[in-house]
């Protein structure tokens, strides 16, 4: 009995179209724009949630596939809280004169840093005019000039007294620069040594004598002559000291009233005060540093005062929200710098450059899962840092002795920030699986699913957020029509007629391309017409891999029958995707029986081709088989089953329900109608199960039925489980609707082999019998008949090893 008419399913079951009349509207200009974000209310409560929660750990983990409109929800759901914060504080590094490989931070009201580093620029503009004028003042002048005096005047006192002696003594007391040479005398003139050797030898022995006691009188005249020097010297610096104290007065005083409320801003001011009495004589008085131009003065002036700004908030309220598109070690942690001179590496807190982590402290840091992965030592810096809460600027290559140059130790910064991840599903299991730290640190998941339900508001919400979309990229206006064909559409990528597709951005893509073919045809309104023309005008760009494929089936290159029958082989159906093309394909399916007891061999898995889901379905394949046909004797078989043509490697069970036809068919001997393609996973008890791509999957067997001319006997069988995913193309519509084309839904495996077949297949009684002459009583005398021969055989051959003479 022909089950092809209850099987058959009818064209009003092969989509579901948008009824144009329920929507209410004549155009997008009727509509309102949408607000919110679509059919996600789960990942909307859980982001509300996450935001709320303050407490450390409750970063999120926003997750779902790349179009469903997380990342942008995120950001501008974030952004919104976000001014609702306090803005924080600037920050920035300063020098650390005490140890100056260990620059502070120094933190101040938002807004602030910037006119700080203007303030001490204009320190540094006035320092530049006030030095070495205050050194040159008149008042400076004679105080130092009476310290010299004083000084001057003690040695000299010193030297007058030995002179005085020396010339009791007819002696003179030269000043040679620095030296002091006693020279003998005679009529009131120094002698030179030729005149000195023709003195008498007693009177030479006599000027000896009273030279060498004036150079101890001389000696103990200047005993006191280091301490003249370091009381001199002393008197120096403390006038050089007050000198700077009067003049720094009222360029700092002004610093120090505007920045009272800031303790560490004052303590910095007085550091400056410090360190320019030390200095100040050095970068701007004395005669080297004359010589230098004025900008040399100013440029080392700031590397050495100079605040570096890491980070200020000045006219955003609220806290910041940070993307970091490129999430690398330097982006995210900050570095230290390097500046080369005379072939050697330098650096100072002024070569500190700040990273998203401090931009985004005391708000929101939003990274990507994939791209933050992919990068070496970020993951662990990042748990690091979330643990301690704490920013530290340091390098990675320093832990595994990569960095010899001297670097810098900057002070930790507190870390307060919520880091919001967007990756996909994988990347969340993953990390689940792999990384205790992650739980414990991302405990809110924001689930962006990947369809949603189709329904009144939903469909409603869909057309407004068209409206809004149109609107914000200033696209034409769209018809109800259109409209309908957009809603088609998705739920088409949803592959079900009670979903809608959550992935946005490829729906906004279609929006835009049929723009672009409304704009070439000159209409006003974006329409069916356009939208129709921007899908095939993407199928066209897309195709050229289905195209050959098909052209190679066409020509007989690619062994596909759509007609005729044939013992043990039939047509399946897979999916190929290229980029972003995928396609449906048919492929022949064949399987061979013979006598032996090798079991089900499937030839892609021995060929190491077949992955293991298809593995899996082979597996279950051989436990119907046994549980359906062999209950009264052994499954002793040898049987291949193939995929012919493939090349690539196969994974997936859709293939089951084919292979199962054309085992039993092998075993059956009975032929098998090419006018069908088959799909559909089986389980143990030869029930079909629901496959994916089905859409596809019938629109690739139709096009070839279509190429060599469509018979009206040609069809697809699907399991009934996926006639809710049916959306096909308008063209396999006009087809089913014409009765050139049909698609057929089966529950178990009898039902699609009485379809294959063309004859019932056979229904067991109370005693599990099967009616004689039907496919499955064939199945069972057949496995009986190779059953007894290989116990037949393996008699004859036990027999001759036991004969005499063996």
């Amino acid at each position: 009995m022909s089950k092809t008419g209850p099987l058959r399913l009818p064209p009003e079951q092969l989509t579901v179209p948008i009824d144009l009349e329920s929507l209410g509207f004549a155009s997008t200009d009727d509509l309102e724009p949408f607000k919110g974000i679509l059919g996600q209310d789960r990942a909307v409560e859980a982001m509300h949630f996450g935001v709320a929660m303050r407490r450390a750990g409750y970063n999120m983990f926003v997750m779902g596939e790349p179009g469903t409109g997380r990342f942008s929800y995120a950001m501008r759901y974030l952004r919104a809280e976000a001014k609702r914060m306090p803005t924080p504080q600037a920050c920035v590094y300063i020098n650390n004169f005490e140890e100056s490989r260990e620059p502070k931070a120094l933190h101040m009201a938002a807004g602030t840093a910037t006119q700080l580093i203007d303030d001490i620029h204009q320190l540094i503009d006035n320092l530049l005019a006030t030095f070495p004028a205050a050194f040159e003042h008149p008042a400076f002048q004679q105080k130092k000039s009476a310290i010299d005096r004083s000084f001057n005047k003690r040695y000299d006192t010193a030297i007058d007294l030995v002179e005085r002696q020396a010339l009791e003594r007819s002696i003179v007391l030269y000043r040679d620069g620095q030296n002091l040479v006693f020279t003998p005398m005679r009529d009131g003139k120094g002698l030179d040594e030729a005149e000195f050797s023709q003195l008498p030898e007693a009177e030479r022995e006599r000027f000896h004598a009273d030279i060498a006691v004036l150079e101890e009188i001389l000696n103990e005249a200047l005993a006191s002559l280091p301490q003249w020097k370091r009381e001199s010297s002393n008197e120096l610096r403390e006038l050089n000291e007050q000198t700077i104290t009067d003049a720094l007065q009222p360029l700092l005083q002004p610093l120090t009233e505007r920045y009272c409320d800031n303790p560490d801003i004052c303590a910095y001011v007085q550091a400056i005060h410090q360190n320019l009495l030390k200095v100040v004589v050095e970068l701007l008085v004395d005669e080297r540093s004359e010589a230098r131009p004025e900008a040399a003065k100013k440029a080392a002036l700031i590397e050495h005062y100079s605040p570096n700004l890491i980070v200020d908030h000045p006219g955003s309220p609220g806290a910041p929200v940070v993307h970091e598109p490129h999430p690398s070690y330097d982006n995210l942690f900050g570095r230290v710098e390097y500046s080369s001179e005379q072939g050697a590496l330098v650096t100072n807190y002024r070569h500190i450059r700040p990273g998203a982590l401090h931009r985004a402290n005391n708000g929101y840091l939003v990274l990507e899962a994939d791209k933050l992965l992919a990068e070496p030592f970020v993951w662990e810096a990042l748990k690091r840092a979330l643990h301690a809460r704490q920013l530290k600027i340091e390098s990675p290559w320093a832990d595994i002795g990569r960095l010899t140059t001297v670097t810098l130790t900057p002070q930790v910064i507190p870390l307060s920030v919520k880091v919001v991840l967007i990756g996909s599903r994988r990347a969340y299991y993953l990390l689940q699986d792999y990384d205790p730290d992650f739980q414990e640190l991302f405990r809110v998941l924001v689930d962006f699913d990947d369809h949603l339900p189709r329904t009144p508001d939903s469909i409603e919400g869909m057309a407004q957020l068209l409206k809004t979309r149109v609107d914000e990229e200033g696209l034409a206006p769209m018809t109800v029509a259109a409209v309908a064909r957009i809603l088609t559409y998705s739920a088409r990528l949803a592959e079900h007629q009670q979903h809608l597709s959550a992935s946005i951005s490829d729906i906004f893509q279609l929006v835009a391309e049929a723009d672009l073919v409304r704009q070439l045809a000159g209409d006003r309104m974006t329409d069916t017409g356009h939208i129709e023309r921007a899908l095939q005008a993407k199928e066209a760009r897309t195709g050229r891999a289905s195209a050959r494929i098909r052209e190679d089936m066409l020509s007989g290159v690619i062994l596909i029958d759509t007609d005729g029958a044939a013992v043990g082989k039939c047509n399946g159906l897979t999916v190929l995707a290229i980029g972003d093309s995928v396609f449906g394909v048919p492929a022949r399916i064949s399987a061979t029986v013979y006598p032996g007891s090798s079991g089900i061999v499937d030839i892609e898995r021995e060929v190491n081709l077949g992955q293991p889901i298809h593995s899996k379905g082979v597996m279950i394949l051989t436990g119907y088989l046994g549980s359906r046909y062999a209950q009264d004797h052994q499954l002793e078989i040898s049987a291949s089953i193939a995929l012919e043509q493939s090349y690539g490697y196969i994974d997936g069970d859709s293939a089951s329900l084919g292979e199962v036809c054309g085992l039993i068919s092998a075993l059956s001997r009975v032929p098998l109608k090419q006018c069908f393609a088959i799909t559909g996973s089986i389980n143990q008890f030869g029930e079909v199960q629901a496959i994916g791509g089905v859409n596809v999957k019938i629109e690739g067997f139709f096009r070839l039925c279509e190429a060599r001319g469509l018979t009206g006997e040609q069809g697809v069988i699907i399991p009934r489980a996926n006639v809710p995913n049916l959306m096909l193309h308008q063209t396999v519509l006009d087809a089913a609707k014409a009765g050139l084309f049909h698609i057929y839904a089966v529950d178990n495996v009898d039902q699609a082999l009485s379809l294959l077949a063309g004859e019932d297949a056979g229904t067991p009684d109370a005693e599990g019998k099967f009616p004689e002459g039907s496919i499955n009583d064939r199945v069972v005398q057949r496995l009986q008949a190779i059953n007894h021969r290989n116990h037949h055989n393996e008699e004859n051959r036990d027999a001759a090893e036991e004969a005499p003479g063996r």
